[in-house]
């Protein structure tokens, strides 16, 4: 049920002057975007025509706060089929942003990037990987990575991380 008071009408005005969003506005929502979606090939309840008619309905905090947005694979199928030139994997990076912003973190965006944050990157190097690293000649790669950490603190990133939580 669509609750009127909860709706912010400058919503999709927002997201429309944000990069990767100019273009939202145009959707006449066709559902062209659903057709050759992998992800709505794997996941049926994935519909990207729902989540930018949610988002120019001004449903802030639905569209936010849903899973959906993190799922896009940016494969640019919806935008090369598009026939308004919705920017839909640009419209969906708009999206997350503002989520993270609002507080709004999907646990396994927040877990990635708190790897990458601790360790400048996305997998953890094992002493065993170390070990044989060492025995093919290969320099050692250091548990963490001061760089990646000052890079966090001067964007603001692990204060984002450590508000939001990782809902």
């Amino acid at each position: 049920m669509l609750v009127v008071t909860k709706l912010d009408p400058k919503f999709k005005d927002e997201v429309s002057k944000l990069p990767g969003g100019q273009n939202i506005k145009r959707c006449f929502q066709c559902g062209t975007c659903n057709v050759g979606c992998p992800v709505r090939e794997i996941e049926e309840k994935y519909n990207p025509r729902k989540i930018i008619r949610m988002t120019i309905l001004g449903m802030r905090e639905r569209v936010l706060s849903s899973d959906f947005i993190w799922l896009c694979s940016a494969c640019y199928t919806c935008q090369e089929r598009c026939p308004q030139d919705v920017r839909i994997p640009e419209v969906m990076n708009t999206l997350k942003n503002l989520g993270v912003k609002g507080g709004y973190i999907h646990s396994s965006f927040a877990k990635r990037a708190e790897l990458i944050g601790t360790q400048g990157k996305l997998f953890p190097v094992s002493q065993f990987d170390n070990n044989k690293r060492k025995e093919l000649g290969l320099p050692q790669i250091p548990p963490e990575n001061k760089e990646v950490q000052e890079l966090f603190k001067l964007t603001g990133l692990n204060k984002l991380l450590s508000a939001g939580g990782g809902e």
